[in-house]
């Protein structure tokens, strides 16, 4: 496995998968155990907390906003909490930061929050400080690969070059995927120090590979979006049943991936991908 710098195509077909959510069953509790409990804990929000973290689950994980940036998420759930449950001071300029700042990460807050008018960016930031120190503490036997995740990217090795295309960070992606020994099945990995996953997709595509030869495997929207900016395939793992769908990948998609009638298929999955999010 090597990193994109050092990294030679063997193959004319390339397989990108993402990692949490995806390969990795990893996006689940972190949701569950971090975002959305330490939303309630930094905003006193224990009187309503089992509505709130439903609906936090439903924007981050259950719906066509799955995958979206952390302070993203978290202003509109807290954008829907002052408006249901109780009043959030400063939440209208965590909102236009959102949507203006080029870049949406906990150094950009930090220095958003030094001149802001409210608390709201600066309580954003020790959220999100509180978020990654909980994740840190979750035990490595809790991070696994989803039942037939392995068996997919074994079946995708055997016909392609496969890369991990992630926006999260590296070091964390390489443990993960080396202590469930999944790095073997993989090529290059490709994370958030080499930019956006449409980044991560174009330099990979920059190394030779057609366009059509190229699929990304990805669990969300942003997942899509990637494969679309470079017009490459997208294939679905289905939220809820990600081991149908690496069953599926294993069985059908990979061999129609190398065929002439791909494009239907794909097309089926996608509107599968789009229903299974809005139900």
């Amino acid at each position: 496995m090597k990193d994109l710098q050092h990294f030679t195509p063997a193959k004319a077909w390339l397989v990108c998968v993402d990692s949490d959510g995806c390969a990795m069953d990893t996006m689940d509790i972190k949701h569950f155990r971090c975002f959305g409990p330490c939303m309630v804990e930094e905003w006193n929000l224990q009187k309503w907390e089992k509505p709130i973290l439903e609906r936090w689950n439903e924007i981050n994980l259950y719906s066509m906003t799955r995958g979206v940036n952390r302070f993203k998420g978290l202003a509109m759930a807290l954008t829907e909490i002052n408006r249901t449950y109780c009043p959030i001071e400063g939440v209208e300029e965590l909102t236009e930061w959102v949507q203006s700042a080029p870049e949406l990460s906990n150094r950009a807050v930090e220095q958003a929050a030094a001149t802001a008018k409210g608390p709201c960016l600066a309580k954003a930031l020790s959220w999100s400080q509180k978020v990654n120190a909980a994740i840190n503490a979750l035990p490595e036997s809790e991070k696994n690969p989803f039942p037939g995740a392995a068996e997919g990217l074994e079946a995708a090795h055997a016909v392609a070059d496969v890369a991990v295309v992630s926006s999260a960070n590296r070091e964390a992606v390489e443990e993960e995927w080396a202590r469930c020994g999944l790095l073997d099945k993989v090529d290059v990995v490709c994370c958030q120090d080499t930019g956006s996953k449409a980044d991560c997709i174009a330099a990979l595509l920059g190394k030779g590979y057609a366009p059509d030869h190229v699929v990304m495997v990805g669990d969300a929207p942003g997942d899509k979006t990637a494969a679309e900016k470079n017009g490459v395939w997208f294939y679905p793992i289905l939220v809820l049943h990600e081991a149908e769908s690496w069953r599926e990948l294993a069985s059908e998609g990979l061999e129609r991936f190398r065929q002439d009638d791909f494009a239907p298929y794909v097309e089926t999955k996608g509107q599968q991908f789009e229903q299974n999010l809005q139900q």
